[in-house]
């Protein structure tokens, strides 16, 4: 089946495009207003951009009412946010902060979550989450509807029991966004398989 983005509505596109880029990780991201309010949402549009320098990126869509959200707002006003990772422990309190609370509400506070203080950056991380970025931000632009936000990481918070020899991590098991609306995946079931040279694909050839 032939299905052109341009003649197809915006929600079918999104169902389209959400339902087929699988599996995605997911930022839960944290960010602080000018009031000093921890906000907490979840973006599955997210991924690594390089590593040298640590860049990552994610994608905030607007509000309802076609305005920034809480997380767009406050990283282009202060320049900072926290990417926090989801273990399927952390489920229901990410789900909870997926609600459109108002900005003066915290929904890590709603979630029943704590704070712990960053290094490097004012905005605080998730306590309970194995994994946390801290991040500054690079540059924000408009892609349609959607603010794209670029930034570098300057601080990883990872917990002990996930670090292994020469920084190697073991047993992190965060999960990740499956399908829309609402279709998620573990990340337990895996396999290595090591990476192969040219040589060695001419040698197997000629075996």
């Amino acid at each position: 089946m032939h299905i052109d983005p341009a003649q197809q509505t915006h929600a079918t596109n999104y169902k389209l495009l959400t339902n087929l880029i699988v599996p995605r990780p997911i930022a839960w991201v944290s960010s602080m207003n000018a009031e000093g309010v921890i906000n907490l949402a979840p973006f599955s549009f997210f991924n690594a951009m390089g590593a040298d320098p640590v860049y990552l990126m994610f994608s905030v869509g607007t509000n309802d009412a076609g305005q920034l959200k809480d997380t767009a707002r406050n990283i282009e006003a202060n320049g900072e946010f926290v990417v926090n990772m989801v273990t399927e422990n952390l489920f229901a309190a990410m789900n909870v902060s997926a609600a459109d609370f108002p900005s003066d509400i915290s929904e890590l506070a709603v979630a029943g979550l704590h704070t712990a203080p960053s290094v490097h950056i004012a905005v605080p991380r998730v306590a309970e989450a194995e994994v946390r970025m801290e991040g500054r931000l690079n540059d924000t632009r408009m892609l349609g509807s959607n603010t794209i936000i670029t930034g570098e990481v300057v601080m990883f918070h990872v917990a002990d029991h996930l670090v292994g020899e020469r920084f190697h991590i073991q047993g992190f098991a965060p999960i990740g966004r499956l399908g829309s609306p609402s279709v998620y995946c573990r990340t337990t079931d895996r396999f290595d398989i090591p990476r192969i040279s040219y040589a060695q694909w001419r040698k197997a050839q000629a075996t």
